[in-house]
């Protein structure tokens, strides 16, 4: 029975949750659209077990973002018949194959794993994707990005040459005060990487020049301008992902710099989201982040 002022005795009213005003309201979920393309991440260099298993990962963090998403692993140097690391020409034809009624178009998007632009890598890929027939559409590199500067200071930090946190005051012994960010892809990419090189310079508060690790010298040149400065002790940072890098060539770069080195950015959860932005944003796809602003 109810009361002049409300209920009485019974069961309880389940009143309506208020919904959260502002900045702290939860965002809607955000899944792949009914028939998007398909991503497929392009993995430049020698096929290998440990490139492979990088890709899978970040294919992984990309799912996670986007739920419903298909993503798809594709090598730009394999060979057509490869079954162990499939061909990146392979994998658009099968997904033309697929969606050879559907009424969506491009039947993918195909997202270079690399950091910054590198013209002899993107060549092999831009003519996998025109050789394949798939109509697929193929993005921008990742770089450069402020996610990448942090990935690269996470790796140096795990390597204990730069500070975790630089909002703490506490200091490395072993900290770097002059760092070379390496890249691959010559003159265009040492640009790219310098922009990213500033972002990271900013965070660590010492001097970052970029050097590309296939031009010869160009470590050592890099070098000796930071011990010019008045650095003492030089850290290598690869800006780069990993597969595109050829074995022994940082190991090498760091011997002739005489400096520690970092581990490549690998599967760094950034890179994951950086892949996932370049396929969204090509497709016009609106993402939102944890505070529900967008992430694009």
């Amino acid at each position: 029975m109810s009361s002049p002022t409300g209920h009485g005795p019974g069961l309880p009213v389940r009143m309506p949750r208020p919904r959260q005003p502002g900045r702290h309201r939860r965002p809607e979920p955000v899944s792949a659209p009914e028939g998007a393309p398909v991503l497929v991440l392009a993995v430049p260099g020698t096929p290998s077990a440990a490139g492979r298993g990088i890709a899978e990962e970040v294919t992984s963090i990309a799912r996670s973002e986007l739920p419903g998403l298909d993503a798809r692993v594709g090598f730009s140097e394999s060979a057509d018949e490869d079954t162990e690391f499939p061909s990146l020409r392979a994998v658009l034809s099968q997904v033309a194959a697929e969606r050879e009624d559907a009424e969506q178009r491009p039947s993918a998007v195909v997202v270079p794993l690399l950091a910054g632009p590198d013209s002899a890598q993107l060549r092999g890929i831009r003519q996998a994707v025109l050789s394949s027939g798939s109509g697929a559409e193929l993005t921008d590199v990742l770089g450069p990005h402020p996610l990448l500067a942090e990935g690269v200071h996470v790796r140096l930090s795990e390597a204990d040459l730069a500070r975790a946190d630089r909002a703490r005051l506490f200091t490395v012994a072993t900290a770097a005060d002059g760092i070379i960010l390496a890249t691959v892809g010559g003159e265009e990419a040492v640009q790219a990487a310098g922009i990213t090189g500033m972002l990271l310079s900013a965070r660590l508060a010492v001097p970052v020049l970029a050097a590309a690790l296939d031009k010869a010298g160009s470590v050592a040149d890099v070098a000796a301008q930071l011990v010019e400065a008045g650095s003492q002790q030089l850290a290598l940072a690869p800006c780069l992902i990993g597969p595109e890098v050829p074995d022994g060539l940082l190991a090498a770069a760091a011997e002739e710099a005489g400096c520690a080195t970092a581990e490549p950015l690998g599967a760094y959860p950034g890179i994951g989201k950086l892949v996932l932005s370049a396929y969204t944003t090509k497709l016009g796809i609106p993402l939102r982040d944890s505070q529900g602003a967008s992430a694009r």
